[in-house]
């Protein structure tokens, strides 16, 4: 098993496409290289911690490599929106590949370099932290949920039809 840290916006739109993608293994997500130990949702919330919101992926490269994962990435967020993804604003919503070895590193520089105006963050995993459990599997857990229904909804739908 491989495990990639994906940061696209708002974890649960991450998570739930994700979710959908044939080889993904196991989804958390969570909290990565910021300044706080064992942060909160309301601490990230504030912008001050310097996290993003991730989700950690383990797949089975054998079905779906990182390159094909990093497509689904791109395709499904703004790579070129700076500290947002809709009407979610601030650092903990940047766009962000955190590499775990020098494989990733290089598919990552790759894939975002071929991205006219990316400000997609392509950094070396320091830390990550699992997000509170009301957090994991939030879209499938929450389905008539407003933000769930309008904005992750729509992407998945969008994602899966096109």
């Amino acid at each position: 098993m491989e495990t990639a840290y994906l940061a696209g916006g708002c974890f649960w739109c991450v998570e739930a496409i994700f979710q959908r993608i044939n080889g993904i293994t196991e989804l958390k997500s969570g909290y990565c290289n910021g300044s706080t130990q064992n942060p909160s949702y309301e601490s990230i919330c504030t912008g001050q911690t310097g996290h993003a919101e991730v989700v950690k992926i383990e797949f089975d490269e054998s079905i779906v490599s990182f390159e094909e994962l990093l497509e689904v990435f791109i395709a499904t967020h703004d790579p070129t929106s700076l500290n947002q993804q809709g009407a979610d604003k601030g650092t903990q919503y940047r766009s962000a590949i955190f590499y775990v070895n020098d494989s990733q590193k290089e598919i990552a520089t790759s894939v975002i370099g071929n991205i006219r105006g990316a400000v997609t963050e392509i950094t070396e995993l320091d830390v990550f932290y699992p997000a509170e459990s009301y957090h994991q599997n939030y879209f499938n857990d929450n389905l008539n949920q407003p933000y769930c229904r309008m904005v992750i909804l729509p992407k998945i739908q969008k994602y899966f039809r096109d």
